[in-house]
């Protein structure tokens, strides 16, 4: 049984923690806000921006002589995928959920017996996958310094792809993220985003009404798919950026009821083994004066 002090000094430590816990909630809380809305308004943009690519396609008569980007190179045997986590911890299971959908993903390529190259945006994304898939990691890419998920950041991550696209490193292309949905739910996300998801395709061009281009469409889109590559990995750091302080959030809000409840049942057991203690003290006392 732990003694008075061992209990003191167990109290005030969780105390201490509980303390930590509450402020990270709370600026997870403020930051939720303003991450929340940028991807809310991001949403639209890169949605469009989709939207108008697809409807570009479908004018195109020459499907051979359409860009790479959309409509790729014609095989399936190479995927890159650009898994997409936080630089930080403390977010329950924001960073797993992500590396569960990827993994599932991964063990469908691989069993197909076809190559899997993997691109981590994010250390914790690294972290969990260098264990069981290192040797597929060919790049690992972090925005600690970067307070905030930015254009900047997300077109780095662009390039590289377009980069590696065009040296043929790879055929299919998919990315990775949570869609923020509220404070308690974030969707793990698989898009495909090299080339353009047919089925996607089919059910976005019947929506969108039909339009005259100029120039010709060829050259809007040889344009255009470069920059709505950044577009949606951008789209889904803004996701990520809101899912991850509204899991943080929700995590701190758990911990912080945790040790409160903690620091109730160690009161308890304290105040036990100190009415016991005081007890046993009167009755030795006792116990010596009827001696006498």
């Amino acid at each position: 049984m732990p003694s008075l002090d061992d209990l003191r000094k167990r109290i005030t430590s969780v105390k201490s923690t509980q303390k930590i816990t509450k402020a990270m909630k709370m600026v997870a809380a403020a930051k939720l806000r303003k991450s929340q809305e940028s991807a809310e308004r991001g949403r639209p943009y890169s949605e469009k921006m989709n939207n108008v690519i697809l409807n570009l396609s479908s004018g195109i008569s020459d499907k051979e002589s359409a860009p790479k980007l959309l409509v790729g190179t014609g095989n399936d045997k190479v995927h890159l995928c650009i898994v997409l986590t936080a630089d930080r911890g403390l977010c329950g299971g924001f960073n797993t959920n992500i590396i569960k959908k990827a993994k599932n993903y991964f063990r469908k390529i691989l069993s197909e017996e076809k190559t899997l190259k993997i691109i981590t945006v994010g250390s914790k994304g690294y972290d969990q996958l260098k264990r069981q898939y290192k040797n597929y990691i060919v790049e690992k890419i972090s925005f600690k310094e970067s307070k905030n998920a930015n254009y900047f950041d997300a077109s780095k991550v662009g390039n590289l792809i377009i980069e590696k696209f065009n040296n043929n490193e790879f055929d299919v292309c998919a990315i990775f993220y949570n869609k923020f949905k509220n404070v308690i739910t974030q969707i793990p996300q698989e898009q495909q985003i090299i080339p353009l998801n047919s089925e996607e395709k089919e059910s976005d061009t019947k929506s969108e009404n039909s339009f005259e281009f100029e120039p010709d469409e060829d050259e809007i889109l040889y344009n255009l798919l470069p920059k709505n590559i950044s577009t949606q990995i951008f789209k889904a750091m803004l996701e990520n950026s809101a899912s991850e302080q509204g899991s943080r959030m929700t995590a701190m809000d758990n911990a912080t009821r945790n040790a409160g409840e903690l620091v109730d049942k160690l009161t308890i057991q304290y105040n036990r083994s100190r009415q016991a203690a005081i007890t046993k003290e009167l009755i030795e006392i006792i116990s010596g004066a009827e001696s006498l």
